[in-house]
């Protein structure tokens, strides 16, 4: 479990365990994290949890939120990154095994147009979805979180969650989602993951001002449980969700 350590003018001041999947940050008593200084918006910073990740989102706030002295709106924290909130300062250190294992949220960038494919790996490897413009890796976390299928689901015919592209360059394409957690989306526009979890599939928006679709509705920051046949949308592009049963 990754922790925060609080300090101000070099005095620490208290630690954080980040035991939830959401950690707000803020002046206001509400706040899962309250600093109560002016310089410090009523809401000011936002941290998703999501496996072995941790994104750091500014909520709008009216001073900033800034990262290693750099000022962010959406970040990857890694370990030993500093986030600076007006005096205070916010060390983030993944100091547990789950965390020092690696990170399941692989980089994803804009691939060239003749890269748009899909490819396979063996497990424990990576799974590489190249759709909407973006290439977007996804990691196998089984082996470094301990993930594991509900008690006596292994080798049942148990439903694998797919995706297949609806509109695009890339309809008709399709992806498995046997990982823990796949990326999707273009970053810098907007970008969410899938997360799989003993009771179901998960959507969850990491990245962009607007949030994704789902079946016509957009979604909240809330992670959403996804069922057969949703229709999802992301960066402008449509995509399909089904349960195929394993063979």
């Amino acid at each position: 479990m990754a922790k925060l350590v609080l300090s101000m003018d070099g005095l620490v001041l208290k630690e954080i365990m980040l035991t939830k999947e959401r950690t707000t940050i803020g002046r206001k008593p509400h706040n899962d994290i309250q600093i109560d200084n002016l310089a410090i918006s009523g809401e000011h910073a936002l941290i998703v949890c999501i496996l072995n990740d941790a994104f750091l989102e500014d909520l709008n706030s009216t001073n900033g939120t800034y990262c290693n002295s750099q000022p962010v709106k959406k970040h990857v924290l890694k370990d030993g990154d500093v986030i600076e909130l007006g005096k205070y300062r916010l060390k983030f250190i993944k100091d547990t095994p789950e965390f020092a294992a690696g990170s399941t949220f692989e980089k994803a960038f804009v691939a060239s147009p003749d890269a748009a494919k899909l490819t396979s790996a063996p497990r424990g490897h990576t799974d590489t979805m190249v759709g909407f413009g973006v290439e977007t890796s996804v990691t196998d976390a089984a082996s470094t979180t301990g993930w594991a299928p509900p008690d006596g689901a292994q080798g049942r015919n148990e439903p694998m969650g797919m995706v297949q592209i609806l509109s695009g360059r890339n309809a008709g394409r399709e992806l498995e989602l046997s990982k823990s957690l796949t990326t999707l989306g273009k970053p810098g526009s907007q970008v969410a993951v899938i997360t799989r979890r003993p009771h179901g599939y998960f959507l969850t928006h990491v990245e962009g001002d607007s949030f994704p679709i789902l079946n016509g509705r957009q979604l909240d920051a809330q992670a959403h449980l996804l069922s057969d046949q949703d229709v999802i949308e992301i960066a402008g592009v449509k995509m399909g969700f089904y349960l195929r049963p394993l063979s």
